[in-house]
Order: structure tokens, then sequence, then C-alpha cells
């Protein structure tokens, strides 16, 4: 199997190239988990994967609950599935746990200082309560928990996450606010952790093989020896291949036909991106050097085609267009400048605004 194939298959299984979905949920129900420390760029995340979406749609999903933004799986917020978001808690939340050790010792928070936390958080939020990060900071600082130290209080939060007591609320405004977790999914799923280690090794090589055991440590943030079980539990379900020394697993299915040359335009910490340790199948490392001063695409909006990454993008919105300015790290034939145009004025109707190019 040779590394454009890798590619090929990999956005199709992604629900890059075809897509039956028709709302947030059932994207982030596929995919799994989506990282979404980028709000923005997560909701065109999903947009690319439903058919006909727009930013207001997925806004009013998010603030309905039919997806929940939490911290799951590596220390990061993620978009889950209500129905998910226990069992994945309770299978991932030891390892983020442990990734947090250190400025958990540094920020002198233990045990008896979360259980404090929790009780203020669940007193503050119970009843339907949905309330902003200014607003739990103020909460906290009247019951002697925290001063002024945010990295404190962002550590309690995340805890308070990683415990299952709160999550994400409505936004209010431009701002996110906090409910509790009870409130805002109560009675979902729970799983023992065999069945959630199979569970989520299924979810992640359905939708985003070709894929090897270490990328499916690196985007759950599982031990090996808990990557493996999973794998090892679901592995007669997928079919695998060794390209390099690496096995590649996933599920057995025709390519469809799709126009050439397609063209995408990802945000950053897309999955397409960021679902892997190893990249090399859809990026050159000798671009690097084009990158902003980060020096990481994954930090970058970025410009696929044909499953190739050729450059970055960045926007600024105004008030009735978006201005898109790219840098690329080849030149385009002029059927691709068509495609990346056309990709443009996609982006454009999701946000609901023109669109002017550099």
């Amino acid at each position: 199997m040779k590394s454009f194939n890798i590619a090929n298959l990999r956005l199709h299984s992604q629900r890059l190239t075809t897509t039956i979905f028709k709302n947030p949920s059932d994207v982030v129900g596929w995919l799994g988990a989506v990282q979404s420390q980028d709000y923005a760029g997560a909701k065109w995340a999903l947009g690319q994967r439903i058919k006909n979406a727009t930013d207001e749609a997925i806004e009013e999903a998010f603030n309905a609950g039919a997806i929940l933004r939490t911290h799951v799986m590596r220390p990061t917020w993620h978009f889950v599935k209500p129905e998910d978001i226990r069992w994945m808690l309770a299978l991932t939340a030891p390892r983020v746990h442990a990734l947090s050790a250190t400025y958990y010792r540094k920020l002198e928070l233990d045990n008896a200082t979360f259980r404090r936390s929790n009780t203020v958080l669940i007193k503050a939020l119970q009843g339907g309560i949905q309330l902003t990060r200014a607003e739990l900071t103020s909460a906290l600082k009247q019951n002697g928990i925290i001063s002024d130290d945010l990295l404190r209080f962002t550590y309690l939060i995340i805890h308070a996450e990683l415990d299952g007591v709160i999550c994400s609320g409505a936004r209010r405004g431009k701002q996110f606010t906090y409910a509790l977790l009870d409130e805002r999914a109560p009675h979902t799923l729970t799983l023992e952790q065999d069945a959630a280690l199979a569970e989520l090794a299924k979810r992640y090589f359905v939708s985003h093989g070709p894929a090897t055991l270490n990328d499916f440590v690196w985007w759950s943030g599982l031990t090996v020896a808990d990557a493996r079980k999973g794998l090892d539990s679901i592995r007669s379900e997928f079919i695998s291949e060794v390209e390099d020394r690496q096995t590649y697993w996933f599920t057995d299915f025709a390519l469809p036909k799709v126009s050439t040359p397609m063209v995408l335009l990802l945000p950053n910490y897309d999955e397409y991106t960021v679902g892997y340790t190893d990249r090399s199948a859809i990026y050159d490392t000798q671009h690097n050097q084009k990158l902003d001063s980060r020096g990481n695409f994954l930090f970058n909006n970025v410009v696929v085609v044909n499953g190739q990454v050729v450059g970055t993008w960045k926007r600024t919105l105004k008030k009735s267009e978006v201005f898109i300015e790219f840098v690329l790290f080849r030149k385009l034939t002029k059927v691709e400048n068509h495609a990346i145009a056309d990709a443009a004025e996609r982006y454009g109707k999701f946000l609901g605004l023109s669109v002017s190019l550099a």
C-alpha cells in the first residue's frame, strides 16, 4: 500500500470525500471525539463532513447540548456526544490526571481541594444554571478556594470536567459557559473498561483508518498496553496492510469516484491532520520553513489537494465578508487554483459571508 493510497483512504474514512451526515452529533459520534480548543475551527471541521452545513446550525446544536465540549483523552478540549461522554471520561480521565499531576502538585491542588471545589461548582450550577468562567471564578474566590491564580482555576475546572461534574453549557454571546453534566446529559451510557477500550478502538480505526497502533495511542492518550488490548479485541473486524514495517488497520471499502483535483481548506487541529502521530503520508516536513513562527503545521489552517498538505491559509472576518490569504508550498495549476476558489466559496457559504481572496 503506497502512501498516496493511505491519504485517499483516510479522506474517505474521515468522510471528507463523501458524507451522509446531516447533523454535528452524527459526525462527532463517527469520529469518536473531535479536538476543539479552537472552537471556530472545530465547527468548520464538523461542517465539512455535514451536507449543507452552516456555522449557525452547528452553533445551535452546541447550545442545545446535542454535542458537548469537555476535556477528555489528551488534555485538551474535544467535542463528544452526550451519549458517549461518561464512558469516555471513565476510560481516559486517569491518563489525563497522570499527565496533569505535576501541575496539581505545583498549584497545591490535592483531593480535599478538588472535593471542595466540586461542591462549590455543583451548588453554583444546580437547577439548570449555566455560568461563565468569570462567574465561576467569583464563586470559587468567595469560598476561599482560589485567589487571583488563573492557572489554579483552570486546573480545578479541568479536574471537575474529568470527574464528570461539569461540561459545556450554551454560549452566552461569545462567552462559553459551564453546566452540570448530570443536567446536561442525564442517564447516559457507562461501559466496563474492556468494552470501553473496544468501543474507542473501533470508533477510531473505522473513522481514521488506515492507522497504526501508535496512531491510536497518540489520539486516545491511552497506554500502549490498553490501546493494544482495545485493538486486539476488534481486529477481526478490520483488514491490515504493512507499509515501511508499519501495520495499518482499516475497514474494507471501495473508494468513491471524486472529481480531481479535490481541494479542502481544513482548520487547525482537524482530525485529518491531528488524528495521527505519523503524518508523513499527507505532509512533507521540508515545508516547515514556510510555516509561521510556531513551526508546526497542526497549528495552521491547511490547504489539502488530493490528500496532500500543499499550503496554509488564514481568515480575517469582516462585517459582510471573509478575507482569505494563502501561503502555498508549490505552484498550483490553473485547475487547482479554480478548485481552491471553489473551496473558499464553500467556506464563505458555511459562514454566510461573501469571500475575498488574497
